[in-house]
C-alpha cells in the first residue's frame, strides 16, 4: 500500500464545474501559484451552491466559513487553460460540510490536483454553527455526494 497520494479520475466525482484560469494566476515558475488552487476549489463548490439556489450570497441567513483545507498536487496547470473541478461531498455533518475537489485540465481523465476543504455552516448575524442546515442546502448537497457513498443525509 502506497502512502503517496494518487490523482482521482473523473468517475469519482458527482458534478464538474468549468472554470478559466486568469493572467495573473501564473507565478514565476510558468505554472498556477498553489494558492489559486484553493481558490478555485472555492469557486467550483460555491458556484454550485448558487446555482442550486442554496447560497444567497447577500441576504442568506446562513453562509459557510472554511475551517480546513488540504491540496495534493500532481501535474501543473497555468494559464491559459480550460480547467474541470470536479465536486463531491464527502461528509455531511449537522451543520458542516466537507467537500473533495479535484482539478482536471479540460479532456484529462486524471486530475492534476486533489483537496478538500470542510464549511462550517453558520448564522451570518451571529457566526454560531447552525442547529441544522437549510432544506436548499440539503437539496443541493443531494446531487453532490460522492459517487457510491454509503453516508446518509
Amino acid at each position: 500500500m502506497s502512502l503517496r497520494p494518487e490523482p482521482d479520475t473523473r468517475d469519482a466525482y458527482a458534478r464538474f464545474v468549468p472554470l478559466t484560469t486568469r493572467w495573473m494566476d501564473n507565478d514565476v515558475y510558468g505554472h498556477l501559484n498553489n494558492v489559486v488552487y484553493y481558490s478555485l476549489f472555492d469557486t467550483a463548490v460555491n458556484r454550485l451552491l448558487i446555482d442550486a439556489g442554496a447560497l444567497d450570497l447577500h441576504g442568506g441567513e446562513v453562509i459557510g466559513l472554511v475551517v480546513e483545507t488540504h491540496c495534493n498536487f500532481f501535474e501543473s496547470l497555468a494559464f491559459p487553460q480550460a480547467i474541470d473541478a470536479g465536486v463531491r461531498v464527502a461528509h455531511q455533518g449537522r451543520s458542516s460540510v466537507r467537500y473533495e475537489i479535484g482539478l482536471f485540465a479540460q479532456g484529462a481523465d486524471r486530475c492534476a490536483a486533489r483537496g478538500h476543504f470542510v464549511h462550517v455552516y453558520v448564522d451570518r448575524e451571529h457566526r454560531r454553527p447552525v442547529a441544522a442546515l437549510p432544506e436548499a442546502y440539503l437539496q443541493a448537497l443531494s446531487t453532490l455526494k460522492a459517487p457510491n457513498s454509503k453516508e446518509s443525509s
